[in-house]
């Protein structure tokens, strides 16, 4: 294995010596997603918003001269210093004649005009008043579908469905289908309908064809009603303590961004079915004040547990499903058991560099939620109705911002976070972050700059710095120190944690690329091998150490390769070791309507506690990130084809190959031999 470190390391500096090739498109967003999908236990997210709108506003840019502080803010780019920065400058020199004029604004450099210069526009022709009737005439329409199935078959289609009481009853294949209607930024409205695999499709259990349905209309700016919501939405509060349904980003290189900014109602149109509300929102904005209500009714996934089985003869919720899986006969009996009933707002005031909000969500379920009695659960969510209410800020003072939001539940159990961030020069920018949520803080659909996926039962400071000491070169760092005053799953006492980042990325030109990250991290665990009464809690450090380089050899093709190295335990009882790399083949020409690309991977780890991850490019609006572990190879090819202006075509063939291995998977997804294959199909036809 250090052989073939050393070989690959050898391989991938080479790259060093083309020092006159420009800069290829950011990866923090690529890293970022990678982080969610191990932060949350290999579970990848199915919200494909985020990518929906930045599609969107590639076809209709955000015009420089007109935009609002808040349509900044939807880029995810910019820091809420840069956006202050923005309108100061627009305010003090009217408007922008050419996007070049970006140069002059306090805080934006070049590497930051060429993240958004795809989604952004400098116009000066006045606005077109949108009448209702181009809003409903003037839009885009699109139909998608796609088709996906893992082609070995697995234990759950292989049983015998006249013995066995466990099984996947439906066909293999996962389908997706949406229609979506866009006007702008100011209307949308559209269905969606998803099929897992497994799962059944009219017939059994699904007689109604897809097992998930979803629908939605979403307008905006319509006089006084900056928002409206019919149907399915999400509802994004403060900074992530009373409610946060987007996708949301936690630590990461991009050391500044840890504040929370969307908009508290945006429209809900993605596969995933739990983390969303359905009913009717709207928010209103009058001069420097806003104002959203919204209600939502829906059916839930829970595990039920009848009166017959309990001694209190009485029924109730043992916990809440969020895999959105009706495959097997326990699964679709727990398909929307429980009942919700949603309800709240929030209230804001801005002027300026000012913002206050007052927040607020109630809940109300038909059946009572009662945990087990493992003692980590003495703080969980119980009952039948429940509360979360906050108090959220925001100030600018020229090159400072702070912000935060101070939470509490209907038992006035209490969370805060506040955080700092400040461009201290042109080349220097900080943050510093600190959370204090109790341990009997609970919330639902809820995501917070934590450790944790959850936002309770934690303590932590976080603090990070940007430098750009070379318009080539930005260093990248991070430290965060936490502790949690309580038990959590699988670990059975108080305990704290460290982790720290450093990352160097040259970027000399629009060729080359070429960062290299350490992290270091230390959690606590149980850690029981001698299986003894009370499992002992031990820290176990993890270290990697990732370099990746991409190069663009031609207007249409990109060279890809990453490689890494992980230490799990390296002292430890259980230390163990992982090595990961990657060579991709990117083609994608200007004017072709053929692009695609190509990945051949090889990982080697001593077990899972090594598993390392990788973003893989995928179909329009969708990518995945598989987790490896053991020995093996991946390759997938991944084409697009446009047919025409109305018809696009996608398709993904991948592999993983172990070597050692005779069962892949476990439980009813086992399948026997050493390869695992996918094969995903997509169209799009527009009109």
């Amino acid at each position: 294995m250090r052989l073939l470190i050393i070989s690959v390391l050898f391989f991938f500096l080479l790259p060093r010596a083309f020092a006159q090739v420009p800069e290829t498109t950011t990866t923090t967003t690529e890293q970022q997603l990678e982080n969610i999908t191990e932060n949350n236990e290999d579970a990848e997210t199915e919200d494909d918003s985020y990518l929906q709108q930045m599609m969107q506003y590639l076809k209709n840019p955000i015009n420089l001269n007109t935009a609002s502080a808040t349509d900044l803010k939807e880029l995810r780019v910019l820091s809420p210093i840069q956006i202050n920065n923005f309108i100061s400058y627009r305010l003090l020199t009217g408007k922008l004649i050419d996007v070049y004029e970006l140069q002059a604004v306090p805080g934006w450099d070049i590497a930051t005009i060429r993240k958004i210069r795809p989604y952004i526009e400098v116009s000066t022709q006045l606005a077109v008043i949108e009448t209702l009737g181009n809003r409903l005439r003037g839009g885009d329409k699109s139909i998608l579908l796609r088709v996906s199935q893992v082609l070995e078959k697995s234990k759950g289609y292989l049983l015998d469905s006249s013995t066995a009481t466990n099984y996947y009853p439906g066909s293999p294949q996962k389908i997706f289908f949406r229609y979506k209607y866009v006007y702008k930024n100011l209307l949308q409205y559209g269905i969606v309908a998803e099929k897992d695999a497994g799962e059944q499709f009219f017939k059994g259990k699904q007689k109604q064809g897809f097992d998930f349905y979803s629908a939605h209309i979403f307008a905006r700016k319509l006089g006084i009603i900056k928002a409206l919501a019919i149907g399915d939405f999400t509802v994004n509060l403060g900074q992530g303590l009373t409610q946060w349904q987007n996708l949301a980003f936690k630590k990461s290189a991009d050391v500044t961004n840890i504040k929370r900014e969307a908009d508290v109602l945006r429209p809900y149109n993605s596969a995933g079915e739990i983390n969303f509300h359905r009913g009717v929102g709207i928010t209103l904005a009058k001069n420097n004040w806003q104002v959203t209500a919204f209600g939502s009714y829906k059916n839930i996934d829970a595990n039920f547990v009848p009166a017959d089985t309990t001694q209190s003869q009485d029924e109730f919720i043992s916990s809440l499903q969020t895999s959105g899986y009706h495959r097997t006969k326990s699964e679709t009996e727990d398909k929307g058991i429980q009942r919700q009933l949603a309800f709240g707002g929030n209230f804001s005031y801005q002027f300026k560099g000012l913002h206050l909000g007052v927040n607020g969500i109630h809940y109300k379920f038909k059946l009572p939620l009662i945990k087990s009695a493992d003692p980590y659960n003495k703080y969980a969510l119980t009952g039948k109705s429940f509360g979360n209410y906050s108090f959220d800020y925001s100030y600018t003072y020229r090159n400072m911002h702070i912000f935060g939001e101070a939470a509490f539940t209907n038992k006035f159990d209490k969370a805060f976070v506040n955080g700092l961030i400040i461009s201290v020069s042109s080349q220097v920018d900080a943050s510093l972050l600190y959370r204090n949520i109790s341990k009997s803080y609970q919330s639902l659909y809820t995501t917070a700059f934590t450790e944790s996926t959850y936002p309770t039962n934690e303590k932590g400071l976080y603090a990070g710095v940007s430098i750009k000491p070379h318009p080539f070169w930005r260093i990248d760092a991070y430290a965060d120190f936490y502790k949690f005053p309580w038990l959590r799953y699988q670990v059975d006492a108080p305990s704290t944690g460290s982790d720290y980042l450093v990352q160097v990325d040259y970027k000399p030109n629009r060729q080359l690329e070429i960062y290299s990250r350490y992290h270091s991290e230390s959690k606590a665990h149980n850690v029981n091998p001698n299986l003894l009464t009370l499992s002992p809690v031990i820290q176990q450090p993890k270290k990697n150490w990732r370099t990746q380089v991409s190069y663009k050899i031609s207007p249409a093709i990109t060279l890809r390769n990453r490689t890494e190295i992980v230490w799990f335990d390296k002292k430890g009882a259980n230390a163990e070791e992982g090595f990961l790399t990657y060579f991709d083949f990117i083609y994608k020409p200007m004017m072709s309507p053929l692009s695609g690309n190509i990945r051949l991977q090889y990982f080697e780890t001593d077990g899972y506690n090594s598993r390392l991850y990788a973003y893989e490019n995928d179909v329009l609006y969708s990518y995945s990130i598989p987790v490896f572990y053991d020995k093996g190879y991946r390759y997938y090819i991944n084409i697009n084809y446009d047919v025409n202006k109305k018809l696009s075509i996608w398709a993904k063939l991948s592999q993983t190959r172990y070597k050692d291995k005779t069962l892949i998977g476990s439980g009813l997804d086992e399948i026997k031999g050493k390869a695992k294959s996918e094969v995903k199909l997509q169209v799009m036809y527009k009109f």
